[in-house]
């Protein structure tokens, strides 16, 4: 995989949230700052554990909705859920090891 694809939509987030086992989600935006520090370790993530879990990133901008329900008033926020429930939270700019610490934990 290599990389962190965006989620197009809210149907394809509700599908993505319902099947997979473990599913991270980057909760981002094209104008912030910080965000951009985020998405390589995001990326990282993605190849470090694309057997085992889904990565994927989520433009909050295009999907105001599901920002909403999801409860997200700050970003770069990565999001941990683990057979169809929120696990986990993690906002602002972290090492990579507390993301990947974070994967581990629900491996």
């Amino acid at each position: 995989m290599g990389t962190a694809t965006f989620i197009e939509n809210e149907q394809e987030f509700d599908t993505l949230v319902a099947n997979e086992s473990l599913l991270v989600v980057d909760c981002t935006a094209t104008w912030c700052g910080p965000c951009r520090l985020v998405a390589p370790l995001v990326d990282r993530l993605a190849e470090e554990y694309g057997d085992r879990a889904k990565v994927f990133k989520l433009d909050l901008d295009s999907n105001k909705e599901v920002a909403k329900r999801l409860g997200v008033k700050s970003i770069p926020a990565v999001l941990f859920f683990k057979g169809g429930e929120l696990m986990q939270t993690l906002i602002g700019v972290k090492p990579y090891e507390e993301f990947s610490n974070a994967m581990e934990q629900f491996l």
